[in-house]
């Protein structure tokens, strides 16, 4: 008789989640469904509210990437109000991105994929964490990964105001320049963010890249899924987190779309499921087709792996190098193999670091001319930017006031659900055989969705915009005395 394995909760990610896995009555598994159980209203609790205060109504859905949303309901106030902002405010916009994303992605690495890779999927629960990691690479190491995400931190707050939840960014600009002599402690802070890149990619390549039998997991079947992939290009289908268009290419790397995020809604649609809170994004010109992978299935994927899918390289040179070690090495373009967007994030991290240098030696970005004031009567407005987790689209609808109508906010792991969900799928089917599981097997299926760094404090919506709602009365003695349900 088939039986059900449930994870829950699932560990090191943003927000919930948890995973049923249902059994055959040979022990093998029949489905594995990655489920999102909670629910953030944002889109619909932004009806009425001021256009201009979405920046930082949006930055409090999560507490890890703020500065994604609070730049790109900035960027879509700039398209409402149709204004245009000064150089030096887009130069210091462009220069605290960057920095959040060097920290982010430095977090996510050491902190949530290293445990997997470092210490090893199989070792023991107590010791997959940070001090697990700690231990294998060095206190010294672990100094620098704090050090320099403090360093980063106390510049973004003084630059944005807060460094969790920023308050910089205006329609047509920012709110404060930056100082001409704060601008070495910008250009201080890179040159050690490009040594600490340079650090990390060698920490990977020594315990990683060198270790066989994490590359014959990495490149296994049960982290292979043959996708689509989007990012943000410039006009060299060159890697920007900021500004460009989206790029799509299909599984075997051939050029499918190229549009302003403007148009997403002619490209791109979503699906719901009964069983998940999330939407699931697919490519619209091709349709949904389930959970399924190949030419024929609109699922796409973005993120790290992604973009560096996506973009014909890096305008930096140290990320360029690195950029082509990792495609050299995982058998050319595109990458189809799950587990390297760990390695494809620290190639972002080291290209953060180096655009982040450029940014702060830019004599321009200290010109005190930081804000173009809107004139326009705001209606529709678009903003797109690449988050650490994937592509972002805030899309807000207003009155001739300015007051929100309709929202409409489509997340990176909202656009990563479809594949996420393949992904542990396919990872729960070929990891259990004959019904044998363990825990470091049931970590293993966990690190699918873990590469792509998921935030579901993000990504949760869904129609008609409610869920189910249980209260539970109980009395002194813990003892059920009533049960109230919505439904």
């Amino acid at each position: 008789m088939g039986c059900k394995i449930t994870i829950d909760p699932i560990t090191r990610l943003e927000g919930h989640g948890k995973i049923d896995i249902f059994l055959n009555d040979e022990g093998n598994v029949d489905r594995a469904y990655f489920q999102v159980p909670e629910l953030r209203g944002f889109e619909r609790f932004a009806q009425g509210r001021p256009a201009v205060d979405m920046p930082q109504i949006t930055s409090r859905i999560c507490g890890v990437c703020p500065t994604a949303h609070h730049l790109a309901a900035t960027k879509a106030l700039d398209d409402l109000y149709r204004v245009k902002p000064p150089v030096a405010a887009k130069l210091v916009r462009e220069l605290i991105y960057n920095i959040f994303m060097i920290e982010d992605h430095a977090l996510h690495f050491f902190f949530l994929a290293a445990p997997d890779f470092v210490v090893g999927p199989k070792a023991p629960k107590a010791e997959r964490n940070i001090l697990g990691v700690l231990g294998k690479v060095g206190s010294e190491s672990g100094r620098e990964v704090i050090g320099l995400r403090k360093q980063l931190r106390d510049l973004m707050t003084l630059t944005s105001g807060k460094a969790i939840h920023p308050v910089f960014g205006l329609p047509g600009g920012i709110s404060k320049p930056i100082a001409k002599e704060d601008q070495q402690q910008f250009i201080d802070a890179a040159e050690r963010a490009i040594k600490f890149g340079q650090l990390s990619l060698n920490l990977f390549s020594e315990l990683v890249l060198n270790n066989s039998d994490y590359m014959d997991l990495i490149t296994s079947n049960a982290y292979t899924n043959k996708t689509y992939y989007m990012g943000m290009v410039d006009d060299d289908n060159k890697i920007n987190f900021y500004e460009g268009k989206l790029r799509v290419i299909d599984p075997t790397g051939k050029e499918y779309l190229k549009f302003d995020g403007s148009e997403y809604l002619n490209h791109i649609a979503e699906h719901v499921e009964p069983w998940s809170y999330v939407r699931f994004s697919y490519l619209k010109n091709i349709g949904w087709r389930g959970f399924t992978d190949g030419p024929e299935s609109g699922i796409f994927a973005v993120a790290p792996l992604a973009r560096l899918n996506a973009a014909d390289g890096m305008t930096t040179p140290l990320a360029q190098a690195a950029y082509e070690e990792f495609f050299d090495t995982l058998g050319g373009k595109p990458v189809h193999y799950t587990l390297a967007t760990s390695w494809a994030r620290l190639v972002e991290l080291l290209y953060s670091a180096e655009r982040m240098l450029e940014l702060a030696q830019d004599p321009r970005i200290v010109n005190p001319d930081v804000r173009t004031i809107p004139t326009e009567t705001p209606k529709e407005g678009v903003g797109v930017l690449e988050a650490p987790r994937g592509t972002l689209i805030h899309h807000y609808t207003t009155d001739a006031h300015g007051i929100i109508e309709r929202a409409n906010l489509i997340v990176a792991t909202q656009n990563n659900s479809a594949r996420i969900a393949l992904s542990v799928d396919k990872a729960a089917r070929a990891l259990i055989s004959g019904g044998n599981v363990d825990d470091g097997l049931l970590n293993m299926i966990e690190m699918a969705f873990r590469a792509y760094d998921p935030c579901h404090g993000c990504a949760t919506h869904t129609l008609p915009g409610r869920m189910s709602l249980i209260v539970c009365l109980y009395d002194t003695n813990n003892q059920l005395v009533k049960e109230i349900s919505r439904e």
